[in-house]
């Protein structure tokens, strides 16, 4: 495993780590890794050690659209999905 790069450096970067994310967004590890599975939020994985990337700025905009559709509007996983999907499939690239 790496080492744990700097909040600075996290922030600096164009792409995160799951692990990152966690930390940046507040929304826990299962929660993220779901919506990855279900093409929720964008990412780009590497082919030699299929770690996952994502874009810092995207994701973190996509976890907050998900969490006001749910918390403010009101709406189910499937619903989001539905409006997501709408506006792109960010499934694998």
């Amino acid at each position: 495993m790496g080492r744990k790069r700097s909040l600075d450096n996290i922030l600096s970067s164009e792409y995160v780590s799951i692990s990152e994310l966690v930390e940046l967004s507040g929304v826990r590890y299962s929660t993220i890794k779901y919506y990855t599975e279900e093409a929720m939020i964008p990412f780009e994985q590497e082919d030699t050690r299929l770690t996952r990337r994502y874009p810092r700025e995207l994701a973190l905009k996509r976890l907050e659209e998900i969490r006001k559709m749910k918390e403010e509007d009101g709406w189910t996983i499937k619903q989001i999905k539905e409006r997501l999907n709408g506006n792109g499939d960010f499934s694998q690239r």
